[in-house]
């Protein structure tokens, strides 16, 4: 089995990546953690959160920023998601994006920046409590700051309770200072973190907020499975017992439940969002779950009700036009993206892009040709241009498709190494490997570190049979990044699958598999080296949940060999045959039945 799908195409996407797609409908709709707190590996925020009044609508340049600083925070890139939430809430002129800004500044420990964004957010909110209190607090030097080691500080305690005993006598701001709790104390270890919230918030068992306080500590704390997860899943109960239709409670909830069990958290989620219809945060996360399991139709479902409620909320009406995208149903898909341009919205590009996307799906090059190159300029105008290359040579002309890109003006390094993985591309589709091959080695030449290359000119000569040229590529990339889950994968697996070197790629995998726990295909190549190594049961057990997670042709077919080699002939055929339906023409999974079912 080839290992093309180990880890991401590197080639420039024909169009923006769906998951940035969705994060956009997301990031207007309100859905996302909404946590005052950096992303880590057990986090992963579902977008940004609501800016949008009702009847109003993004610029493009403040989308761009909320998508920045989503994907900065996701990367656990602080400081940068800080300064794009702030550039947001300054263009925008919008509290929330500077209360966001003000509480991620915080937790990085940028205090010029937290001043900066508190200020603005005073200035935006005046009533507001809480950036009063973050800039008391820096202007005593008291935000952020925490001892390097040890139990926390008992004047650091002394100081949070008086703030909320002031807070609590007066009844201005007590929920809002305990929800940024978790941001203030950005240098404190996180067991200390919890350690202080969880002592200052005893006082107030009626709050809700000093609840969540507690249960976002504990969570942050601790690892999945961990004692905190159920402290912190117990302390929001409470919170909600005393909030019942709290959505950023339960978005947190959801959040626990996920990185345990996902069906948990999706089962969850819905019971919320059934009983609160309303609630657009809830809704937006749960579409999310729903598009991370492949269940396009009931994501879309959810953003086509968001959009009956209000018909001007063009956002929703876009995340109902990407989902039918991906249930590749074109006319549909297309009439939502015309209207969409008829309305002139969304970011610069994005809607044209989508509408040449769908001309090329179904075979209609020239006009794809057309539209792309109708994609205003931008980010989006290069990769459409790419994509014409394409077009091309689907038409059949290949010489002029090359000399295209030879023409192109590629300014950056990143550019000049897209062309040529955009040539090779071209190579590939008709089969021309060996050429293919030929354009990635010498653009290795050019650019010996390219990480991009080095993936492409491995899955060149795997398919060429050339697995010891694709081992030392994938081990380049290992050097170069040796952190990366999806390299240490394809390497593991590329060992596994191709090789009789069972043990050492086992060892890769397993590597990769600390880094990315929940990630189907890492699991679906543990299943697979199990089962290379003979251990039937535990592949077995890796490999359904590989394919529960992510219902996926190929591990439709290791999935199946195994209960194969087990004697569940039945159960392999049973699986076998529920990809087939969906994905008939997949080598991968044909090889395997005719192999063994034949």
């Amino acid at each position: 089995m080839p290992f093309l799908s180990r880890f991401p195409c590197t080639a420039p996407a024909p169009f923006p990546l769906r998951t940035a797609a969705i994060a956009f409908a997301l990031a207007v709709s309100g859905a996302g953690t909404a946590f005052a707190q950096p992303a880590t590996p057990g986090i992963a925020p579902h977008a940004a959160p609501a800016v949008r009044d009702e009847g109003s609508g993004l610029t493009a340049d403040v989308f761009y920023r909320l998508l920045l600083g989503d994907v900065a925070l996701q990367r656990g890139e602080r400081s940068l998601a800080a300064r794009a939430y702030f550039e947001a809430a300054r263009d925008a002129r919008d509290a929330r994006l500077a209360r966001r800004a003000a509480e991620i500044a915080l937790s990085a420990g940028m205090r010029g920046l937290a001043q900066e964004s508190a200020r603005l957010w005073a200035a935006l909110d005046p009533a507001a409590e809480r950036p009063k209190q973050i800039l008391a607090a820096l202007a005593a030097g008291t935000a952020g700051k925490a001892p390097v080691e040890g139990v926390y500080d008992s004047d650091l305690k002394a100081r949070v309770e008086k703030l909320l005993a002031d807070a609590a006598a007066t009844d201005r701001g007590l929920g809002e200072l305990f929800l940024q709790l978790n941001s203030a104390f950005g240098e404190l270890d996180r067991r200390q973190t919890y350690e202080l919230i969880r002592d200052v918030a005893k006082p107030y068992p009626k709050s809700p907020e000093a609840h969540f306080a507690v249960a976002l500590a504990a969570y942050l704390a601790g690892q999945p499975d961990s004692r905190t997860d159920t402290t912190a899943l117990e302390e929001l109960d409470r919170a909600l017992a005393l909030k019942p239709d709290w959505e950023r409670a339960a978005l947190l909830k959801a959040e626990i439940l996920g990185r345990r069990k996902p069906d948990e958290a999706v089962a969850y989620l819905a019971l919320f969002v059934a009983a609160n219809p309303n609630a657009r945060a809830a809704s937006g996360a749960l579409a999310q779950m729903y598009v991370e399991q492949h269940r396009y139709a009931e994501a879309r479902t959810i953003f086509q009700r968001l959009w009956d409620t209000d018909k001007n909320a063009r956002e929703y009406q876009f995340g109902v036009a990407v989902l039918t995208v991906q249930m590749k149903e074109w006319d549909q898909a297309e009439a939502l993206f015309s209207d969409l341009k008829r309305a002139n919205y969304g970011e610069n590009g994005a809607v044209e892009l989508y509408l040449a996307q769908i001309a090329e799906e179904t075979g209609r090059y020239q006009e794809a040709i057309e539209r792309y190159k109708a994609v205003p300029e931008g980010e989006r105008a290069w990769l459409a241009k790419l994509r014409v290359a394409a077009m091309m040579a689907k038409l059949g002309n290949m010489s002029g498709a090359r000399k295209y890109l030879a023409d192109l003006p590629a300014v950056t390094i990143d550019q000049r190494v897209q062309v040529r993985q955009a040539e090779a591309q071209l190579l590939r589709d008709t089969d021309d490997n060996k050429e293919a091959l030929a354009v990635l080695t010498q653009a290795l030449k050019e650019h010996p570190d390219s990480p991009e290359l080095l993936y492409d000119a491995a899955m060149v000569a795997e398919k060429l049979d050339r697995i010891d040229v694709a081992e030392q590529q994938l081990r380049r990339v290992v050097e170069l990044k040796p952190d990366d889950p999806q390299a240490l994968n394809a390497l593991g697996y590329t060992l596994v699958d191709r090789t009789t070197r069972y043990d050492e790629g086992y060892v890769l995998i397993e590597k990769a598999l600390k880094l990315a726990p929940n990630d189907s295909f890492i699991l679906d190549s543990m299943g697979w080296a199990l089962f290379r190594l003979g251990r039937y049961g535990e592949a077995e057990t890796y490999l359904r949940r590989a394919f529960k997670a992510r219902p996926d042709a190929e591990i439709a077919a290791h999935l199946g060999e195994v209960l194969w080699a087990k004697g569940d002939r039945a159960g392999a055929q049973e699986v076998w045959q529920s990809q087939l339906k969906t994905t008939p023409d997949n080598p991968v999974l044909l090889e395997t039945v005719r192999r063994l079912a034949r």
